[in-house]
């Protein structure tokens, strides 16, 4: 298996043995016409003594010698790699597999997933195993459960989403079932998840998230990049179609009722981006919108003015990946098309390309969705352009109403040309 393509092995294994020859000669020139041209003169009249050169060329041992030699080299190299590898803790047969699927995800497409809540933790999942520079941008202005009690009592960003994003692109399989991990007892612990604590710990010790990135990447050991869309707090407030005005989030199931969200923005609206958010959208192949909440997911993280700005400007195709069914409360009797312009209206940019689940869900579950009043999106009544844009799969969960990881990743590597990377 070291000769595995694209271990990057062979070449320095084939650079040794030219060396190795070369040596051989260099050492052969130096005896021969050196002050050792006598002890080479024993050697091969010892060896014409002892096997005739009519039973066996003298060269021919000469090459036997070598030979002997080059494999005594590459022996004690292996050994030297075995020892070291096990010094480090990493056994020897599994370093081959380590090593070549590093390579291959660090030649994997440059990937920005932008969004939140478990929508775009599912398509991490599918997509860490094709490729190693995916960037989750991840929205933060969640006000409810463990993510609001953390805001509210350390004004930090809301930590829910991103521990979701950090547990599907960690390496540690450990790590990823710890920070998912919910107190169900304990006073003030009740409720809130070992990651969501550790983020707050980490932005509590750093002075705030941004300056904890590095630690946090390195310590979870994720395979790509997350972060979150602005490093400050801020409050979503959304305007109804009745003139009412909702600020935050956690509210608006409950309190829409028969109204419908017009459009939504973030208080304060001149929120900053990291500069790492910023060189990621500028050098990706593709960006990716959702899937996830049209409006507490997806919009909020494209409010921060210069994500936006530079989505607007990427050279990149923006892929929209629309959701399996309406949200109750906020998406009430919303059309795919109008999940489209909502995101049209708070980008300033179309999606390039729009993937549409082809999969109809078990009846009962569609039932049970039905009775809490959301219906299947699909691209019944659109118009000419968007179903132009479209991209139908089947991208369902056995059995559930829930995307397929594996089958998004590949839809997604596949439903829009990729930039020439240098």
């Amino acid at each position: 298996m070291w000769m595995s393509p694209g271990l990057g092995v062979k070449r320095w294994l084939t650079l040794f043995v030219v060396c190795t020859f070369i040596g051989a000669v260099g050492v052969l020139h130096f005896t021969w016409t050196g002050p050792l041209h006598f002890a080479a003169t024993r050697w091969i009249l010892w060896v014409n003594h002892l096997v005739s050169p009519e039973i066996m060329p003298l060269y021919t041992g000469g090459m036997a010698l070598m030979l002997l030699a080059l494999f005594g080299a590459l022996w004690s190299i292996m050994m030297l790699n075995r020892s070291v590898l096990r010094g480090t803790g990493t056994a020897p047969e599994q370093a081959v597999d380590l090593m070549y699927q590093r390579r291959h995800l660090a030649r994997g497409p440059r990937i920005v997933a932008v969004g939140g809540g478990t929508g775009l933790s599912n398509l991490l999942s599918g997509l860490r195993v094709h490729t190693g520079n995916t960037t989750a941008i991840v929205a933060v202005s969640d006000d409810g459960g463990s993510s609001g009690r953390l805001r509210a009592s350390l004004d930090m960003i809301a930590p829910g989403d991103l521990t979701d994003c950090y547990a599907a692109l960690s390496d540690s399989p450990v790590m990823a079932r710890l920070l998912l991990h919910r107190f169900e007892r304990g006073d003030g612990l009740e409720g809130h998840t070992f990651g969501n604590l550790l983020l707050a710990t980490l932005s509590e010790e750093q002075g705030g998230l941004s300056e904890a990135m590095l630690d946090i990447h390195e310590v979870l050991r994720i395979r790509g990049r997350v972060y979150p869309a602005t490093t400050q707090p801020a409050t979503l407030v959304a305007r109804l179609s009745d003139g009412r005005v909702l600020r935050g989030e956690s509210g608006f199931a409950a309190q829409v009722g028969d109204a419908q969200i017009q459009d939504v923005r973030l208080d304060p609206p001149a929120l900053p981006a990291l500069p790492e958010v910023l060189h990621a959208i500028r050098e990706a192949d593709q960006i990716v919108l959702g899937p996830g909440s049209l409006y507490t997911s997806i919009i909020p993280a494209l409010l921060v003015p210069d994500i936006a700005r530079e989505i607007r400007a990427a050279p990149a195709p923006v892929i929209y990946v629309a959701s399996l069914m309406t949200e109750p409360g906020e998406t009430d009797d919303l059309t795919l098309e109008e999940h489209v312009q909502a995101i049209t209206r708070h980008l300033g940019r179309a999606p390039d390309c729009v993937l549409v689940n082809s999969a109809v869900p078990p009846r009962d579950v569609t039932a049970r969705y039905a009775q809490n009043g959301a219906h299947l999106l699909n691209l019944s009544g659109a118009g000419r352009d968007l179903r132009g844009r479209a991209v139908v799969l089947p991208l369902l969960q056995p059995g559930q109403a829930r995307h397929d990881p594996a089958a998004l990743a590949q839809a997604l590597l596949h439903a829009a040309p990729k930039r020439d990377q240098n």
